[in-house]
C-alpha cells in the first residue's frame, strides 16, 4: 500500500464535505483518494484481498472519513460495501456514466480523484441499495429464478429426446410436467415400454385426448440409449425441483426475520394488541385448508408475509401476484421515502416517458435501457392484464389498439408502479371506488357517442331493463 500526499486543496466548486473519499473499484486493485485532517489530498492503491480491504477501511476510519463514494463496477464493489457498511461509514454508490464526460485521462488514480472531488462538492447522486435483509432476499430469489430456468431447459431437452423416440405424449397432453405425464416418463425410464402398461398407471378419463390417441402417442422407438438419457434428465429435473424447494425455505426464513424487525419498529397500542389476540384465537378455531401449489410458485403462503411486511394487501390490485410482489419488494424495500415523489420512483424504474423537447417542439421520446428486476416484475404484471376484464385490463387493451402493445405495457406498468409507491408510502388500502367511477364515466362517454351516431342516422337509443 503506497500512499502519496499532495499539498493541493480541492478548488473550483465549493467543497461541502471535507471528510469524504473516492474509491475506484477493480477486481484486484482499489485506488483511493481522500482528504486528511490537514486538508491535503492523499492517494494510495491497495489489493482486492480481504486483508487489504480491512486495512483500507481502518485507514479511512483513522483519518476521520465519514463518507465514501465508489463506482458500481460489476460485483466487485459488494465486498467493500459490506465492510464499509459494518464500519459505520456512509456509502454513495454511483453510476460510472454520471461522470464519464470528465476531461481526464482514463486511469484508476485519475478516476478516484475525480470521484473524490465530485463527492466532496456534493455533485454525485447515490444509487438505491436496499437494506441487508432485502439484499439477502433478492439474492435467494435471483438464484431460485436461475434454477427455475435450468429446470425449464431440462424439460425442453426431455421433450426433444421424446421426439427422437417418436413418442408424441408431449403433443397430446397440455402439460408435460403434470402428475400423469411424469408418472409415464418415470415408468419409461425404469424400463416399461408397453403402451398398455403405461396407460394403466394413469386415469385416462382425466385427459382430453382419447385412450386410443394416448396409446398411439406412447408407441415409439424404445432404444436403450434413449431410455438411459431420459433417466438422466429426470434425475436433473428432480435435482432442480429440490433446489427450488430449498430456496423456498431460505426465502421464508428471510421473510420471517424481516417481519420480526419491522414489527419491533412499530409500537402497537394495548387496544390493538387485544384485537390481534382475539383475531388469533378466531384463526385457531377456523380449519386450515390446503392451498394448491402451482408449478414454479413458492411452496409457502407468501401473501401473509407480504401483507404484514408492506402493511397493505397489494394482491387486491389486478395484475399483482405474490411472486412478482416479492421480486419488487426485494429490490425496493419498504422505505419509499428514498424517492421524494412518485415521479422519482417511476423515473428510477425507467417507466416514465422521457420527452425530448427542443425549441418548444416535441422531437420524440428517448429510449432508456434499464436492467432492474423491479421494472421487469412491473412489466410482467402489466402483461398479465392483457386479457383481464378489470379496468386496468381495459386500459391495457385500449392503449394497445391506439398506440401499440409496447406502449401499453409500459404505461400500465407505470400505473402499477404508482399504485405500489402510493399505497406502501401512505399505508392505505386499495380502494376500488375511484376506478369504478372512472369506468362508469367511460361507459357514459361511450353511450353519448352511440347516441350521437344514432341521431345522425335517424335512430334513437333506449335503455332496456
Amino acid at each position: 500500500m503506497e500512499k502519496v500526499t499532495k499539498k493541493e486543496v480541492l478548488a473550483g466548486i465549493p467543497v461541502l464535505n471535507f471528510h469524504a473519499a473516492g474509491i475506484d473499484v477493480g477486481s484486484m486493485l482499489m485506488a483511493v483518494s481522500y482528504t486528511d485532517s490537514s486538508g491535503n489530498r492523499c492517494l494510495f492503491d491497495t489489493g482486492g484481498f480481504t486483508k487489504d480491504l480491512n486495512e483500507l477501511v481502518s485507514v479511512l476510519k483513522e483519518e476521520g472519513i465519514t463518507d465514501v463514494a465508489m463506482e458500481a463496477t460489476g460485483v466487485y464493489w459488494m465486498s467493500l460495501h459490506e465492510l464499509l457498511e459494518d464500519a459505520g461509514i456512509n456509502i454513495t454508490l454511483i453510476n460510472p456514466g454520471h461522470y464519464k464526460n470528465s476531461s481526464h485521462q482514463k486511469t484508476d488514480i485519475q478516476d478516484c480523484q475525480w470521484i473524490h472531488q465530485y463527492h466532496s462538492c456534493g455533485i454525485l447522486r447515490n444509487s438505491h441499495i436496499a437494506k441487508e435483509g432485502f439484499r439477502e432476499l433478492r439474492n435467494y430469489i435471483h438464484e431460485r429464478n436461475v434454477v427455475q430456468t435450468q429446470k425449464a431447459e431440462t424439460l425442453t431437452r426431455m421433450q426433444r429426446l421424446l421426439t427422437k423416440m417418436n413418442i408424441k405424449i408431449q403433443h397430446v397432453v397440455s402439460d408435460i410436467e403434470g402428475v400423469g405425464c411424469m408418472k409415464i416418463l418415470r415408468a419409461i425410464a425404469s424400463g416399461v415400454t408397453d403402451p398398455q402398461a403405461l396407460l394403466a398407471l394413469i386415469d385416462t378419463t382425466k385427459f382430453k385426448a382419447s385412450k386410443e390417441t394416448l396409446f398411439a402417442s406412447l408407441t415409439g422407438i424404445y432404444k436403450k440409449q434413449f431410455v438411459e438419457l431420459l433417466r438422466m434428465k429426470l434425475v436433473e429435473y428432480d435435482f432442480f425441483v429440490r433446489q427450488m424447494h430449498d430456496y423456498d425455505k431460505l426465502i421464508e426464513g428471510v421473510l420471517i426475520s424481516i417481519e420480526e424487525i419491522s414489527s419491533k419498529k412499530v409500537s402497537v397500542p394495548e387496544e390493538e394488541t387485544k384485537k390481534e389476540e382475539t383475531k388469533k384465537d378466531e384463526k385457531k378455531k377456523v380449519k386450515k385448508t390446503k392451498i394448491p401449489v402451482r408449478k414454479n410458485q413458492y411452496t409457502f403462503e407468501s401473501k401473509g408475509y407480504l401483507h404484514r411486511i408492506l402493511g397493505v394487501d397489494l394482491t387486491k390490485i389486478d395484475g399483482f401476484e405474490e411472486k412478482g410482489l416479492l421480486a419488487i419488494m426485494s429490490v425496493t424495500g419498504t422505505d419509499m421515502s428514498k424517492w421524494v415523489t412518485v415521479e422519482h420512483f417511476v423515473s428510477w424504474l425507467g417507466l416514465n416517458p422521457r420527452r425530448c423537447v427542443s425549441g418548444g417542439r416535441l422531437l420524440g421520446h428517448e429510449k432508456k435501457k434499464v436492467s432492474n428486476p423491479a421494472t421487469q416484475a412491473f412489466r410482467l404484471s402489466a402483461q398479465s392484464l392483457a386479457q383481464s376484464k378489470s379496468p386496468l385490463g381495459q386500459l391495457y387493451r385500449r392503449l394497445a389498439v391506439n398506440h401499440g402493445s409496447k406502449t401499453a405495457n409500459k404505461a400500465v406498468a407505470r400505473k402499477l408502479a404508482v399504485l405500489f409507491y402510493t399505497l406502501v408510502k401512505n399505508q392505505t388500502e386499495y380502494d376500488t371506488t375511484r376506478i369504478d367511477q372512472q369506468t362508469q364515466k367511460q361507459e357514459e362517454r361511450k353511450l353519448e357517442k352511440l347516441k350521437k351516431m344514432a341521431e345522425k342516422m335517424g335512430y334513437s337509443i333506449c335503455k332496456t331493463a
